[in-house]
Protein backbone atom coordinates (compact mmCIF):
# COMPACT_ATOMS: atom_id res chain seq x y z
CA UNK A 1 0.00 0.00 0.00
CA UNK A 2 2.14 3.22 -1.30
CA UNK A 3 0.98 6.39 0.40
CA UNK A 4 2.19 10.01 -0.12
CA UNK A 5 3.66 10.68 3.14
CA UNK A 6 6.92 10.59 4.20
CA UNK A 7 8.51 7.12 4.46
CA UNK A 8 9.62 8.30 8.26
CA UNK A 9 6.61 9.41 9.42
CA UNK A 10 4.84 5.99 9.06
CA UNK A 11 4.79 3.26 10.94
CA UNK A 12 5.79 -0.66 10.40
CA UNK A 13 2.83 -3.01 10.26
CA UNK A 14 3.62 -6.89 10.88
CA UNK A 15 4.33 -9.50 7.58
CA UNK A 16 2.94 -12.79 8.11
CA UNK A 17 4.23 -15.72 5.98
CA UNK A 18 2.16 -15.56 2.72
CA UNK A 19 2.67 -11.74 1.99
CA UNK A 20 3.86 -10.95 -1.16
CA UNK A 21 7.26 -8.98 -1.17
CA UNK A 22 7.72 -5.89 -2.77
CA UNK A 23 7.96 -6.18 -6.91
CA UNK A 24 11.04 -4.92 -8.25
CA UNK A 25 9.06 -1.90 -9.33
CA UNK A 26 8.15 -1.12 -5.89
CA UNK A 27 11.52 -1.52 -4.30
CA UNK A 28 13.35 0.60 -7.06
CA UNK A 29 10.45 3.96 -6.44
CA UNK A 30 11.18 3.24 -2.52
CA UNK A 31 14.76 3.16 -3.16
CA UNK A 32 14.22 6.96 -5.15
CA UNK A 33 13.01 8.44 -1.94
CA UNK A 34 16.14 7.26 0.33
CA UNK A 35 19.17 8.48 0.22
CA UNK A 36 22.47 5.78 -0.10
CA UNK A 37 20.69 3.21 -0.18
CA UNK A 38 21.26 -0.07 -2.46
CA UNK A 39 19.77 -2.77 -3.06
CA UNK A 40 21.58 -6.22 -3.03
CA UNK A 41 20.57 -9.63 -2.67
CA UNK A 42 17.27 -9.43 -1.38
CA UNK A 43 17.84 -6.45 1.23
CA UNK A 44 18.71 -2.38 1.53
CA UNK A 45 21.63 -1.41 3.01
CA UNK A 46 23.67 1.49 3.60
CA UNK A 47 26.95 2.25 5.31
CA UNK A 48 27.26 4.83 7.90
CA UNK A 49 30.45 6.71 8.54
CA UNK A 50 31.77 8.36 12.00
CA UNK A 51 35.06 10.66 13.41
CA UNK A 52 34.97 7.38 16.22
CA UNK A 53 34.08 4.39 18.22
CA UNK A 54 32.22 6.53 20.50
CA UNK A 55 29.97 7.67 17.40
CA UNK A 56 29.40 4.38 15.66
CA UNK A 57 28.10 3.29 19.41
CA UNK A 58 25.55 6.21 19.26
CA UNK A 59 24.39 5.85 16.30
CA UNK A 60 24.30 1.38 16.61
CA UNK A 61 22.30 2.63 20.42
CA UNK A 62 19.84 4.68 18.38
CA UNK A 63 19.25 2.15 15.60
CA UNK A 64 18.32 -0.77 18.16
CA UNK A 65 15.90 1.93 20.13
CA UNK A 66 14.11 2.92 16.78
CA UNK A 67 13.59 -1.01 15.69
CA UNK A 68 12.50 -1.92 19.20
CA UNK A 69 9.81 0.69 19.12
CA UNK A 70 8.84 -0.63 14.91
CA UNK A 71 9.56 -4.31 15.85
CA UNK A 72 11.28 -4.23 12.63
CA UNK A 73 15.18 -5.29 13.37
CA UNK A 74 17.99 -4.68 10.86
CA UNK A 75 21.36 -6.63 10.47
CA UNK A 76 24.16 -4.57 12.03
CA UNK A 77 28.00 -4.75 11.18
CA UNK A 78 30.28 -2.37 13.65
CA UNK A 79 33.19 -1.41 13.35
CA UNK A 80 35.53 1.30 14.95
CA UNK A 81 34.23 4.15 12.52
CA UNK A 82 31.56 2.68 10.73
CA UNK A 83 28.34 1.17 10.56
CA UNK A 84 26.51 -1.00 7.72
CA UNK A 85 22.85 -1.59 8.14
CA UNK A 86 21.11 -4.32 6.12
CA UNK A 87 17.22 -4.62 5.92
CA UNK A 88 14.72 -7.37 4.78
CA UNK A 89 11.89 -8.77 6.03
CA UNK A 90 12.73 -12.48 6.84
CA UNK A 91 8.90 -13.71 7.45
CA UNK A 92 8.32 -12.54 3.56
CA UNK A 93 11.50 -13.70 2.12
CA UNK A 94 11.86 -10.42 0.75
CA UNK A 95 11.99 -6.74 1.23
CA UNK A 96 8.97 -5.13 2.49
CA UNK A 97 7.42 -1.47 3.21
CA UNK A 98 9.00 -1.87 6.18
CA UNK A 99 12.24 -2.18 5.58
CA UNK A 100 12.26 1.19 4.08
CA UNK A 101 10.34 2.58 6.69
CA UNK A 102 12.65 1.88 9.17
CA UNK A 103 15.71 3.03 6.98
CA UNK A 104 14.38 6.60 6.68
CA UNK A 105 13.86 6.71 10.46
CA UNK A 106 17.51 6.07 10.47
CA UNK A 107 18.24 8.52 8.26
CA UNK A 108 16.09 11.02 10.03
CA UNK A 109 17.55 10.50 13.40
CA UNK A 110 21.08 11.22 11.76
CA UNK A 111 19.78 14.22 10.29
CA UNK A 112 18.62 15.55 13.49
CA UNK A 113 21.25 14.34 15.94
CA UNK A 114 23.13 17.02 17.24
Amino acid sequence: MATASPLSEQSCHPCEGGTAPLSQAEIEARLARLDGWQQSAGEISKTYRFRNYYETMAFVNATAWISHRENHHPDLEVAYQHCRVRYSTHAIGGLSENDFICAAKVDRWLLAAP
